[in-house]
């Protein structure tokens, strides 16, 4: 079972910028669009962002505007821009593929990462 490699996590201070990436060895040709999700110490995992394989994208309310997710599917890679960073995104990062547009396959079921952790300083 293939796995996903979370990366570009790191510290920086409030107001900085990150470009996480997660990689997915052919997630595009098996038709899986890439969710990203994050874990604080002490709380739930929390939807971040998605994108399906037509690249439309979606983001919770706390990520719109400052995220911007994209895709290089020929490097099977997503990439997660991150702007104007505060001290509530501090969390380890996570992506996971999924079904677009079809029934269950086992082409993206991927094993979940490591994660990256992000941690942003006031």
């Amino acid at each position: 079972q293939a796995q996903v490699v979370e990366s570009g996590g790191g510290s920086v201070q409030s107001g900085g910028s990150l470009r996480l990436s997660c990689t997915a060895p052919g997630f595009a040709s098996n038709g899986c669009g890439v969710d990203w999700f994050r874990r604080a110490a002490g709380k739930a995992q929390e939807f971040v962002a998605r994108i399906s394989t037509d690249g439309s994208t979606e983001y919770a309310g706390a990520a719109k505007g400052r995220f911007t997710l994209s895709k290089n599917e020929a490097e099977d890679t997503v990439y997660l821009q991150m702007n104007s960073l505060r001290p509530e995104d501090t969390a380890k990062y996570y992506c996971k593929t999924w079904v677009d547009g079809g029934p269950w396959s086992p082409k993206c079921e991927y094993k979940w990462g490591q994660g990256t952790q992000v941690t942003v300083s006031s």
